[in-house]
């Protein structure tokens, strides 16, 4: 028998949530962005709005809400934002899989010269190998170290694994999980350079700030490639240029710093670079993956068991 019997009150930010919890029995969808002042006073669950800023979170004081859940997996700037007292889940099960989608996308647009295609195309070129030219690089054989392993890091090494790669990964401590070797920290400046292809997926934070500076990119090999699914605030993007300018490595990045880049920004005409603008989580398989999680927490909470996916605790 449920534990909390009376209808639980969600509040949602946009109209396609709003259709798909629409009718969740013992559930009333009450919608709110979090633009301006709260339609209510008290929320079971609220739901962030996607890719808003954190700042919104600030708009829950004086309101009483059970909990909070957020439609992305980083969480590190909510806490300064919210209230006391605020129970803060993320969004993890939402987005994995396509983060590792588009982290092999890019991967592999990079390695087979993808980009020097497409501008081929569009000027009606053909650009087939020439005698002499250096053969394209592969994703088979080459060296992959996922710096990170959660969710994210864990999907991209199942993804990688059928291209034939060696892949092994860094995380807080040395383990095998997964059957990958995952290294720890630590271990990194042994790491590098041995490695052809480097795929962040860290969370941002003080703790991880510029994790890639000029030391970092000094000890990748030359031609080496780095690719960030995780945070813009993970690289040093000054030094990224210089080695991108000195064609040491090349780097294909869905998260920057600063994002969204400046339209007169030297990221722009970086040569050696892939850039795609904070796509990793936005497919068709957020939609159903975000209602299916705000069901099951609106279930447990009627059930009078925990919220899953808890990060924070005001």
């Amino acid at each position: 028998m449920d534990s909390d019997a009376r209808t639980l009150v969600i509040s949602v930010p946009d109209d396609m949530l709003e259709e798909d919890l629409t009718g969740l029995p013992g559930v009333e969808v009450v919608r709110w962005d979090m633009g301006d002042t709260a339609p209510r006073t008290a929320f079971d669950i609220v739901v962030q709005p996607y890719l808003r800023s954190p700042r919104v979170l600030a708009r829950l004081e004086g309101i009483e809400v059970r909990l909070v859940q957020s439609q992305s997996i980083g969480y590190e700037a909510a806490a300064r934002f919210l209230p006391p007292g605020i129970v803060y889940a993320n969004a993890a099960s939402v987005h994995e899989g396509s983060t590792a989608e588009l982290a092999v996308a890019l991967t592999l647009a990079s390695q087979r010269d993808i980009p020097r295609f497409v501008a081929a195309q569009s000027e009606g070129r053909w650009a087939g190998p020439r005698e002499g030219d250096a053969p394209i690089p592969s994703l088979a054989d080459r060296r992959v170290l996922i710096i990170g392993f959660g969710g994210v890091g864990k999907a991209i090494a199942t993804r990688l694994r059928g291209f034939e790669a060696h892949v092994e990964a860094v995380a807080t401590h040395a383990r095998t999980e997964d059957d990958t070797i995952v290294h720890a920290l630590e271990d990194l400046p042994a790491l590098l350079p041995n490695t052809d292809i480097v795929i962040l997926a860290l969370p941002g934070g003080d703790e991880t700030a510029k994790l890639v500076d000029d030391a970092f990119l000094s000890a990748l090999p030359d031609a080496a490639l780095l690719v960030n699914v995780g945070r813009g605030s993970l690289v040093d993007t000054d030094a990224l240029l210089r080695h991108l300018h000195a064609g040491r490595i090349r780097a294909a990045l869905d998260v920057v710093d600063p994002e969204p880049v400046p339209a007169d920004h030297p990221l722009w005409a970086a040569p050696g670079l892939l850039l795609t603008p904070h796509v990793g989580g936005a497919s068709t398989a957020m939609r159903p993956r975000i209602a299916a999680l705000v069901r099951t927490q609106a279930e447990r909470m009627r059930r009078g068991e925990d919220p899953i996916n808890v990060v924070l605790r005001t």
